[in-house]
């Protein structure tokens, strides 16, 4: 029944007065005191000046109920619950008296939200107990439309006081000198720019939607048809996870405190977090990425999904630019010319400091890894001198995954993602849109033959694993799509005849495809441009760079062209050069006077090639532990022949075993073992002597060595323990290095241990859903585990519908910040789960109100809300829920927790957070949580946190340290 409805039962004029008896007849004037009266003062039945008793106020709430149900038309609610509901009422509006606000506060919430604060404060005074609780639903639904109603009445009484109106206009006038004066702040820290910053602000944002508004999509060019196209058509969105792993435990534990930060659209890092470290491996999309949001910022609507971008000013700065001369990293004012803007020159004075000061950038780093080693450090203190110069803008810095250590940026308050392989379905959406892009302005034939070549594709990465293990990023499907079209329907099956087909096919068959000749007619071939190709890949490995200066290219061409007498009947290196340049499909001149490959994994791999023809093994193995080496010695493995194969590796083993134990020898060791999947033919001795020291780190003994071992790739799957073999501890392991192979293959591997009496390994199983394909994964593994007491952690609304069709689990456990409520209530109505966890505890900064909300209040409830400020009124909202029997909370949190707000059904309280010098008093928590048994106490840095009070604490409390 609304409001209005209601009203048309009671008579105003005869009820009005009724209402006014709950508050006393203020004073004259202004009310000017010091601090505003509140509420609680004026009310009749508190205080000096109390003319109503509580029975009173039952009375006026009776004769409120009794008017409504007396009034014609049809009964509200049964006649047998009118006592309750008056009862109920009177409860409610009794708590106008702790109400902490005043009548000006009041009139600015409203009705409605004045309803909510009498009915929360009624549950409060309840003890937990919501004033509706016993009632049904008919009679709830009168009294929440009753109460609406009088509040109503209690606002229009507020206005008609004698001193309201000068209240408000003193209000008012606060309000205002405050909005001034922060008006006067913010214009002092950010003046005003003048009409030609806005002028520029607006052609650069032009100038970087078009440059960077284009993506290359490989092998599209091979007919009459572009081989760029729109970004926003041609970009395939990406996802990133962020993951934390849970503490070790000590006794029984229903896993609360297990769970994931992610998967989140890599688009969306920047929503919740203004700084962040994307990782990614070669060919992953970082730079894809980068461009994506640079485009965005310069053209997205407020309201729309990445409405966090809007009127940011991107500056994109690819390192790989800035530093390829070994010169200072640039301050803000260089920012434009050390990327090789054309309209740095234009920028107006003071520009680029102007909109970092009023925090309205968009930084853009890409390419920590294609920074030397050596100056890495200078560039983290560059970075460093920015965020602390312009700490409130939005940063976004990438890296393949292994340049820098863990926590690089952390200090600074960088989050770390890493950007996830692409799933069956990603690669489905791929191939379909680089057909759709093949298909743009083809004839009627042509698009026949995309068609059809499609649904094979299509089928193929479906049906081959081989092929699967391939097509983990956009780069390598792109190959994948064009080679198979190129050499209609056939393709390689390993990543060495990948690069070399891929070659072929830009080298050689491009031009004659198009139709296109070289200078003076003449048709250079593939080999000897590769020849040269692989001397400016080399060159940049062994200086460390990823792009080099047009001068230096062609003098290394120039060095080269005598023992290239092919490529030198062209004419000199620089005409040589421009050829390579313009038609080998390789090169990029992505400034003036600058040259780089069109992507890193092309030149490792023609660099690889070059450093086994030269034979320069010393450095190679002298490389090993160097990150952007890696790729090198992969594919040098691949490209030596057998007994060169056989002493590559020997090296490795040998600088391996020559490294100080830790990271760097296991680093090397992996490395030699993940060579093994480019060694077709190899001496089997070598090849043990291999397994000898993979087997020292397999299974691995902790979880940062799990993970660390699953870079070796679907190679590792074969040398980890079968399932059953071991012990739990051992398999645990296991599992996290399967989970952690970028490729379905690991699927069948967790498959098997899916029927695992442990609670732990299924745990472990659950949490490894996200990374892989939703359905498949579902089926293969998900749908296997025992569900007791098992918690099935979702982390999209595509898991939580799977989960459904399961037919639903007892146990969920619900990351909050990838699910609608809408989702959450439907799945709970339809499935009635026992128990729910909403995990809110990383990155949504906020209680999930809404979530909670849709829940029935049948089932139980558990929280995690880490890292989330939670204030007085949300801890008695807390205390209020229905159900809640769990929570984790920071420890900083528990200062703010209010006297007299009770957790009636909480019997888990885990608090995270560092170890304090000022011990936790936990000595009034029984008052706190009278049913609680289990106090679980987890410091980020190890240890035991000080605890105060654990004496007064009752002998039914367990309090488990992690």
């Amino acid at each position: 029944m609304d409001p209005s409805v209601l009203g048309t039962r009671l008579a105003s004029s005869a009820i009005a007065p009724l209402l006014k008896k709950l508050f006393a007849a203020p004073p004259p004037g202004a009310g000017l005191v010091e601090r505003p009266v509140r509420l609680s003062a004026w009310v009749s039945f508190r205080g000096e000046r109390r003319t109503l008793s509580d029975a009173q106020v039952g009375k006026l709430a009776t004769h409120l109920v009794r008017e409504a149900v007396d009034s014609p038309g049809e009964r509200p609610f049964p006649a047998d619950e009118e006592a309750a509901v008056a009862d109920a009422l009177a409860r409610t509006l009794l708590a106008l008296g702790d109400l902490d606000m005043d009548d000006v506060q009041a009139v600015r919430l409203g009705h409605r939200e004045l309803a909510r604060a009498l009915y929360t404060g009624a549950t409060e005074a309840g003890h937990g107990l919501a004033p509706d609780h016993h009632l049904s639903a008919d009679a709830a639904l009168f009294l929440a439309s009753a109460l609406e109603w009088a509040c109503l009445h209690v606002l229009q009484f507020f206005t008609q006081r004698s001193t309201f109106v000068a209240r408000t206009l003193v209000a008012q006038s606060r309000d205002q000198a405050e909005i001034i004066a922060r008006l006067d702040a913010l214009i002092t820290r950010a003046p005003r720019p003048d009409a030609r910053h806005a002028s520029f602000e607006r052609r650069y944002r032009d100038h970087v939607a078009a440059k960077h508004g284009k993506l290359t999509i490989y092998g599209i060019d091979l007919t009459s048809t572009p081989g760029t196209w729109p970004l926003d058509v041609a970009y395939l969105s990406l996802t990133s996870t962020e993951q934390t792993d849970p503490p070790p435990r000590t006794g029984p534990d229903p896993d609360p405190t297990r769970h994931f930060r992610g998967p989140l659209p890599a688009d969306q890092v920047l929503a919740t977090r203004s700084r962040v470290l994307l990782r990614g491996v070669a060919g992953s999309g970082k730079t894809t990425l980068v461009q994506w949001l640079a485009v965005s910022a310069t053209r997205v609507a407020p309201d729309g999904p990445l409405g966090h971008l809007h009127d940011l000013v991107p500056f994109v700065l690819p390192l790989r630019t800035l530093t390829r001369h070994g010169e200072r990293l640039p301050e803000p004012r260089l920012f434009l010319t050390a990327a090789g803007s054309p309209l740095a020159g234009a920028q107006p004075e003071g520009w680029a400091d102007h909109v970092l000061t009023a925090g309205r950038g968009l930084v853009l780093v890409d390419g920590i890894d294609e920074v030397p080693e050596a100056e890495r450090a200078r560039t983290r203190a560059w970075l460093g001198d920015l965020l602390t110069a312009y700490p409130d803008n939005r940063w976004l810095v990438t890296s393949r995954p292994s340049a820098v250590r863990e926590n690089w940026l952390a200090a600074d308050g960088f989050a770390e993602l890493t950007l996830s392989p692409m799933n069956p379905a990603d690669v489905a959406a791929f191939v379909r849109r680089w057909h759709a892009a093949a298909r743009h302005d083809a004839d009627d034939t042509a698009r026949a033959l995309l068609d059809g070549y499609e649904r094979q594709l299509l089928t193929a990465v479906a049906g081959k694993p081989d092929l699967g293990r391939l097509a983990t990023n956009p780069l390598m499907c792109a190959l994948i799509c064009a080679l198979h079209r190129d050499r209609r329907g056939y393709l390689p099956h390993g990543r060495k005849e990948l690069y070399e087909a891929a070659l072929a096919m830009l080298l050689s068959r491009r031009d004659r495809e198009r139709d296109v000749l070289t200078t003076a007619g003449q048709e250079l071939r593939q080999e000897p441009q590769t020849q040269l190709l692989q001397r400016l890949a080399y060159w940049l490995i062994r200086n460390g760079r990823t792009e080099l200066v047009r001068e230096r290219a062609e003098a290394i061409v120039g060095e080269a062209l005598p023992a290239v007498p092919e490529a030198a009947a062209l004419g000199d290196a620089r005409t040589v050069f421009d050829h390579l340049l313009l038609r080998s499909g390789l090169l990029l001149e992505p400034s003036p006077g600058a040259v780089t490959f069109v992507h890193r994994t092309f030149q490792d791999y023609l660099g690889a090639r070059r450093a086994v023809e030269e034979w320069d093994i010393g450095l190679l193995i002298g490389h090993a532990a160097d990150d952007q080496w890696e790729d090198v010695i992969r594919m040098a493995v691949a490209h030596a022949r057998p007994r060169e194969r056989a002493e590559i590796l020997d090296g490795l083993l040998s600088a391996g075993d020559a490294a100080p134990p830790g990271r760097e020898r296991s680093r090397i060791h992996l490395l030699a073992a993940a060579c093994l999947e480019q060694a077709t033919e190899l001496d089997p001795a070598v090849r043990d002597r291999i397994g000898e020291r993979v087997n020292a780190l397999i299974p691995p003994p902790d979880q940062e060595a799990a993970r660390k071992l699953a870079a070796v790739g679907p190679l590792v799957l074969d040398l980890l323990p079968a399932p059953g073999e071991t012990d739990e501890e051992v398999s645990r392991m296991a599992i996290i290095t399967a989970s952690h192979v970028d490729s379905e293959a690991a699927i069948p591997y967790l498959a098997g241990h899916a029927d695992a009496a442990s609670l732990d390994l299924r745990s472990q199983l659950v949490w490894s859903w996200h990374r892989f394909d939703t359905h498949r994964y579902a089926e293969e593994v998900v749908a296997r585990l025992d569900p007791e007491e098992l918690y099935f952690s979702v982390q999209s609304e595509a898991e939580l519908l799977v989960l459904g069709e399961l037919g639903g689990r007892p146990w969920v456990q619900i990351r909050t910040a990838g699910i609608t409520p809408s989702a959450v209530a439907a799945y709970v109505e339809r499935h009635r789960p026992t128990r729910v966890v909403l995990d809110a505890a990383r990155g949504d900064h906020c209680v999930p109100w809404d979530v909670i909300r849709s829940l029935s209040g049948r089932e139980e409830l558990c929280l995690a809300l880490l890292h989330t400020p939670l204030s007085p009124e949300e801890w008695r909202g807390l205390a209020g829920t229905p159900r809640l029997t769990q929570l984790m909370v920071s420890l900083t949190e528990l200062d703010t927790l209010p006297e007299g707000c009770v957790f009636q059904d909480l019997t888990w309280l885990i608090v995270h957070g560092p170890a304090s010098e000022e011990p936790l008093d936990v000595s009034e928590f029984p008052a706190y949580f009278p049913r609680l048994t289990h106090l679980g106490v987890n410091t980020t840095e190890g240890g035991e946190t000080p605890l105060r009070g654990l004496d007064a604490l009752p002998d039914t409390i367990e309090v488990i340290h992690y």
